[in-house]
């Protein structure tokens, strides 16, 4: 092993004794502190975004709200402050998963850490109190639930808090899409640690969610962090939902051996779409409320550790899960609001290398969730209608996905192209006129009686044979099989087109289509219909992973570089599970992506990539080293 680890790590408080002793003798302010055990600790070179006026503000004791989207960096926003103040830094998460990832993180790290909730046996329960009664320990991870149990707040009463943290904190807001009461009490459960300040931090929040945050815990305004949401990694893509299990199997053949999260609606529909996936010879396991929790818990270590390739998951599964290595995330079915689908397409490219994020949107899906909106009153159904036609919107925009996207979260996209998403990337081709198709389709609405949906109507374009046309009668129509020029895709997207620009408009719970007042111009000639010609699927595929430009931090890998990622990759493997680690806790895969293009003459060197810090170069760097010395001495 490399380094020294008497001289780094003299006491019972490896890195915080380290930083005290450097920062009294040659750091005179306590952002160089901070910058120091950003290098030292976590292995980066610079704050991200506004991650160093966040912590400033920590550190003056100033209570933050922080609302950055996942992947930004939120935690070190309240781990290295934890690591400066003298007390305990107290860290409110919603779920077990969050927690354990979280503290395993911090123990490879050498951060003295520890949780308090129901996964642990009734011996660790008490033996990380003991270690949090003898201030061995900087951050306490813990439940809302735990928190408010008056036997916790009198063993906490005993020792000094600096912080506490409350993650996910849009949970605090009755307009959140995840409210949850627990978390409506930690107003009241600060007014026990009177010297703490106090953190909250969330990747969702809309300004009217932000605002109840703010109130809830009586936060000064000045004191509100907002950075942008836009993910410039992630490519976002919608497609309708023709034949979603093939349209899935074409989007899977593009990653092999990659993870990736493909979201459901409901759970027969997991276990459905896991089986067929398994029987096509995809690696993947399912995930939901209704499996038992030995299973759920089983399942996940398996996808974390890279075990398996795919998790087909409802809702239930991804929140807080830090795994930085996933490709791509799918919605099978459309998720119930925005603030679902950002929060989990961003489980994707944590990274900073491109994600792919694709939503197949079927007129069927929006059935099922009035459904489920109609079973809810008052307020609470207000809330859902509204987030369902913010959803709409987004989903059948004809511009930049970014800008309703970012604009439901309060920010002014002005970019004129993205570059990652379909429709920017579309826009590229120019405007065609397609008046032509476009009154096929506005006849064949009408001559069906304007009461059919889309899929109809491209059916009898197309001349289908299907039953449905022949319990019409539509075979007989004089649009029947006019639209062949045509496929089907492309006919959906123009329909989408129709209905965007004001000539269809469409039965909110049925679909069906129906002329208005511009479609008539059209149809008679006395407007033209400009518009965009999708290419077809597997054109259009190509296009996007040629075309999309990868913005953020990505490593470009020639051959040689990806065979020696391959090997770093598999030695990761192997280590994780002779460390019983998630993969992505030793190095990230830009980490690894950046050690394959690198010739490290020392172990040492290895300092000087993204995500190598001290702790890690003692314990992985000669591992490392040694594959990159072996493989550069080969070629």
């Amino acid at each position: 092993m490399v380094g020294n680890r008497q001289r780094l790590f003299p006491t019972n408080f490896p890195i915080f004794s380290c930083i005290s002793r450097v920062s009294r003798a040659k750091i005179k302010t306590m952002i160089e502190q901070a910058k120091l055990i950003l290098k030292k600790v976590f292995g980066y070179d610079a704050f991200r975004s506004l991650q160093e006026p966040i912590i400033r503000n920590v550190l003056e004791k100033k209570d933050t709200l922080v609302i950055m989207p996942t992947g930004g960096g939120k935690s070190l926003c309240y781990q290295i402050p934890a690591l400066i103040f003298n007390g305990l830094t107290i860290v409110v998460s919603p779920l077990i998963s969050l927690m354990k990832d979280q503290v395993e993180q911090m123990t490879d790290l050498k951060v003295p850490a520890v949780l308090l909730n129901s996964s642990l046996s009734y011996e660790e329960y008490v033996h990380n109190v003991g270690k949090i009664r003898r201030n061995e320990v900087k951050l306490l991870y813990v439940a809302p639930e735990t928190l408010l149990k008056p036997k916790i707040l009198e063993m906490l009463a005993t020792v000094p808090i600096d912080c506490l943290t409350i993650d996910e904190a849009h949970c605090i807001s009755e307009w959140g899409h995840d409210f949850r009461p627990e978390y409506r009490q930690m107003a009241e459960v600060r007014k026990q640690f009177p010297s703490a300040v106090c953190m909250a931090l969330t990747a969702t929040a809309t300004p009217r969610v932000q605002r109840d945050i703010t109130k809830t815990l009586h936060f000064e305004e000045s004191n509100e962090f907002v950075a942008s949401f836009n993910r410039e990694n992630l490519f976002l893509k919608i497609d309708p939902k023709q034949n979603a299990f093939p349209q899935l199997v074409r989007f899977l053949e593009r990653y092999p051996n990659q993870s990736g999260i493909i979201y459901c609606f409901t759970r027969r529909q997991v276990d459905e779409l896991s089986q067929k996936l398994e029987i096509k010879g995809y690696s993947v396991k399912p995930y939901h409320a209704g499996l038992d929790e030995e299973q759920r818990k089983r399942n996940q270590e398996l996808f974390i550790r890279d075990d398996i390739q795919l998790i087909v998951a409802t809702i239930a599964f991804g929140m807080g899960i830090n795994k930085s290595n996933i490709r791509f995330v799918v919605h099978y079915d459309l998720p119930k609001n925005i603030e679902s689908y950002y929060q989990e397409i961003g489980r994707a490219g944590r990274d900073g290398l491109r994600a792919d994020c694709l939503l197949l949107f079927g007129y069927g899906d929006i059935r099922k969730i009035r459904y489920f909106i109609d079973q809810k009153e008052g307020q609470e159904q207000q809330v859902a209608n509204m987030h369902l036609a913010a959803l709409l919107r987004f989903a059948e925009t004809h511009v930049c996905r970014r800008i309703p996207l970012l604009a439901y979260f309060g920010e002014n996209y002005t970019q004129e192209n993205c570059g990652m998403c379909d429709n920017c990337l579309r826009q590229g081709q120019g405007l065609a006129d397609l008046t032509i198709p476009a009154q096929k389709f506005l006849s064949c609405v009408r001559k069906t009686g304007e009461i059919f949906g889309a899929a109809h109507i491209i059916d009898v374009l197309l001349g289908s044979k299907s039953q449905k046309i022949a319990k019409f009668n539509h075979q007989e129509l004089s649009t029947y099989g006019i639209g062949k020029e045509l496929s089907k895709s492309q006919w959906f997207h123009l329909s989408r087109q129709f209905i965007q620009k004001g000539l269809l408009s469409q039965d909110p719970e049925f679909g069906g289509l129906k002329l208005d007042k511009n479609g008539y111009e059209v149809l008679r000639g006395r407007e033209k219909f400009m518009g965009l010609l999708r290419e077809e699927e597997e054109q259009e595929e190509r296009t996007e992973m040629k075309t999309a430009k990868v913005k953020a931090t990505a490593v470009q890998l020639g051959e040689e570089d990806r065979e020696l990622f391959e090997q770093l990759r598999g030695k990761r493997k192997e280590l994780a599970t002779l460390y019983h680690l998630p993969p992505y806790l030793i190095f990230s895969d830009k980490t690894l992506s950046a050690m394959a293009v690198s010739s490290p003459r020392l172990p040492e060197d290895l300092l000087d990539i993204h995500g190598v810090g001290e702790a890690k170069l003692e314990r992985y760097g000669k591992t490392f080293f040694d594959i990159i010395h072996h493989f550069r001495r080969k070629q």
